[in-house]
């Protein structure tokens, strides 16, 4: 049984579906209006993880093909046979996330539900089955899901959008191609064996880590912008810390570009990432 969980845990990829959840409580937590009781908050949270890490299962169940040729992927669940890759999988997701949405939409309201099939249709459909396979641009388009769920916590809130939220989310949308580019850069061969046109693969590394470090400047700068909208020096603190190690690292990379050191720029990526969404929610638990 807990060999079983454990690899729900990792085919689902519980751990980004714990970090889209944020995603969508920072978007709550820098929304101002009407307040959440802790039950919709709740629901909210419980409802982005489910249809984060429904779209998660997806994409490993239809990527089995990929995986087989990555030396990272080639022990996932589906290309092992440890989870039969049957048409059950992509039905029970659907229901799984379509119960998700629905409960969100009557906690809620329907915007932040459709802000939530957005984000999981996104990454599920527009990501996985049209683009990846595809285009140079499939990372780039694909990081409009973390941004989808900051809307929907938003709009959980307020259907109008404020500023933040709107700043928050593009920010996402910045975050996600550096992040990926980093992880392509360090995996390069494995994307090159699967036919994979990720960008590091297609261009050389100087116009990758230009690419990388344009894209780490402005969302870097643009982060800031949510303190002049009402949030506090526990957000400031937390973006200029993960900013600047964000930046250090991904500077590092540029000038001498290397797996190892794309590896770390990846990490940075995350704690960045980590800093911004957390400080945004102790801005509103501690100050209100």
């Amino acid at each position: 049984m807990a060999e079983t969980l454990k690899l729900f845990y990792s085919t689902a990829k519980v751990r980004l579906g714990f970090l889209i959840m944020l995603c969508a409580l920072a978007g709550f937590a820098v929304t101002p209006g009407s307040e959440l009781t802790p039950w919709q908050v709740l629901v909210l949270g419980i409802t982005v993880l489910i249809c984060s890490s429904s779209a998660g299962a997806f994409n490993q169940w239809y990527e089995r093909d990929i995986d087989s040729r990555m030396r990272r992927t080639k022990t996932r669940a589906f290309v092992t046979g440890r989870f039969a890759a049957s048409l059950y999988w992509p039905g029970a997701i659907t229901l799984v996330s379509a119960l998700a949405i629905l409960a969100l939409a009557l906690v809620t309201n329907y915007m932040a539900a459709f802000y939530l099939f957005l984000g999981a249709f996104c990454y599920g459909v527009v990501y996985t089955v049209w683009l990846k396979r595809r285009t140079w641009w499939n990372v780039v388009i694909g990081g409009a899901a973390g941004s989808f769920a900051v809307l929907a916590g938003a709009a959980a809130v307020d259907v109008t959008i404020g500023p933040a939220a709107i700043i928050l989310a593009v920010v996402l949308f910045l975050w996600t191609p550096p992040h990926f580019w980093a992880l392509a850069f360090a995996c390069k061969s494995d994307y090159e064996k699967a036919d994979v046109p990720m960008l590091p693969v297609l261009v050389s590394d100087r116009v990758a880590t230009w690419t990388i470090l344009g894209h780490v400047v402005a969302l870097v700068a643009l982060s800031i912008l949510p303190f002049f909208y009402g949030l506090s020096w526990i957000y400031l603190a937390g973006v200029v810390v993960g900013g600047v190690y964000f930046l250090r690292e991904t500077i590092r990379l540029h000038r001498k570009p290397g797996i190892p050191q794309a590896w770390r720029c990846f990490a940075s990526s995350i704690v960045q990432l980590g800093l911004m969404l957390v400080t945004a929610i102790l801005d509103r638990i501690i100050l209100g």
